[in-house]
């Protein structure tokens, strides 16, 4: 691993606009306004929203009723936000414009990113900045365990980007991270939004020996969009990495995105391929599938990414959430505002309780 740099090579924090309007340079498609040069001819008074001055822009299409988030404030937005900013700590929440930021720092949940801000993958549906890292902070694991003590919170989720150009994927800060943060929050549960680590079985092993109490592996969309939402990603490769959890007794969780291109009925089929594919081991627990699925609403985050396909209703989200129930998948949380990380503690609640009737069952 490359070693860590003196603090004042670190980038200090930037605000959220800043850092949106210095993503993706190079520029994924969509943007009709984008010209290499004045057209010789000009068709102005031809072409409807062409006007020399002022020319309108093709906008996204506009959100239903029913999506409508919290605007950002109150105090415990505030105390989070002083928290973050003091230990110079990521959170995808606002590098991915999550649009629940507002409601969850209210009441003191995060989602804390590692391993930096630059991801090496550009999938194309993020927001978060993608390139070649700068740097490898080895002391962002100190950093982030002593910042989680002070927020004193029931549960806690982590993520990171890619990082793909470093041998282990940065397993081993993950793990060395999980572990310091036991330490000084031990009665708060963890739950870890990992990558796929390009399939690296030692480094997937390095994340569950450190035993978080949940791990999370995003699969994002069905098999055929792969290849415009999560080019540098295999669908057969992220499942195993879900069924490897399972195998050794681990509780695993995935979601997904909807209105991004897919059909309803290849939702249902990916579900029965999760439960089927994860279910395919002889751990602790033989034959026990993938745990939580969530399930929300493509948000389009720029003009420069994957374009919204359509607006699903509610009562689809509904029927996602009925349909994942009977498929033997323990908790299914599916909603237009829903994301990975969003109401992560009730989950983790919920889990609880299933394993204790489980554990009482089995006693009985």
């Amino acid at each position: 691993m490359t070693d860590k740099v003196p603090t004042s090579s670190v980038p200090t924090r930037t605000t959220a606009t800043e850092r949106t309007l210095a993503r993706h340079p190079r520029p994924l498609g969509g943007d009709p306004m984008k010209r290499a040069a004045k057209p010789l001819v000009s068709l102005s008074g031809m072409v409807l929203n062409n006007q020399d001055e002022s020319p309108q822009q093709l906008s996204t299409k506009r959100k239903p009723k029913w999506l409508k988030a919290k605007m950002p404030g109150g105090e415990g937005y505030d105390r989070l936000k002083d928290i973050l900013q003091e230990h110079k700590l990521f959170t995808v929440c606002e590098e991915a414009g999550c649009p629940n930021m507002g409601e969850c720092w209210a009441r003191g949940v995060a989602t804390i990113m590692i391993l930096g801000d630059t991801c090496t993958r550009s999938c194309g549906f993020c927001n978060v900045k993608t390139g070649k890292p700068p740097f490898l902070d080895k002391d962002e694991p100190r950093r982030v365990a002593e910042s989680l003590a002070l927020m004193k919170l029931k549960h806690v989720v982590v993520t990171s980007v890619n990082r793909d150009e470093l041998p282990d994927g940065g397993a081993g800060i993950w793990a060395e991270m999980i572990m310091r943060t036991k330490e000084t929050c031990p009665t708060m549960s963890i739950e870890v939004l990992i990558p796929d680590f390009m399939g690296d079985a030692a480094a997937l092993q390095m994340v569950i020996d450190a035993e978080p109490h949940i791990i999370n592996h995003n699969l994002e969309t069905v098999q055929r969009m792969y290849p415009a939402v999560r080019p540098s990603a295999k669908l057969d490769r992220s499942i195993e990495v879900l069924r490897r959890i399972k195998e050794q007794g681990r509780v695993a969780k995935t979601g997904i995105m909807v209105g991004i291109g897919e059909k309803d009925d290849e939702v249902l089929e990916l579900m029965d391929q999760i439960v089927e594919e994860t279910s395919k081991h002889n751990g602790p627990n033989p034959g026990d599938p993938c745990d939580v699925l969530t399930i929300g609403q493509y948000l389009q985050p720029t003009r420069n990414h994957l374009p919204i396909d359509r607006w699903v209703h509610p009562d689809t989200f509904e029927m996602f959430h009925e349909e994942g129930i009977k498929r033997g998948l323990k908790v299914v949380e599916s909603g237009p505002m829903v994301r990975s990380s969003y109401h992560a503690d009730h989950q983790a609640d919920i889990l609880s309780t299933i394993e204790a009737e489980r554990k009482a069952r089995l006693g009985g």
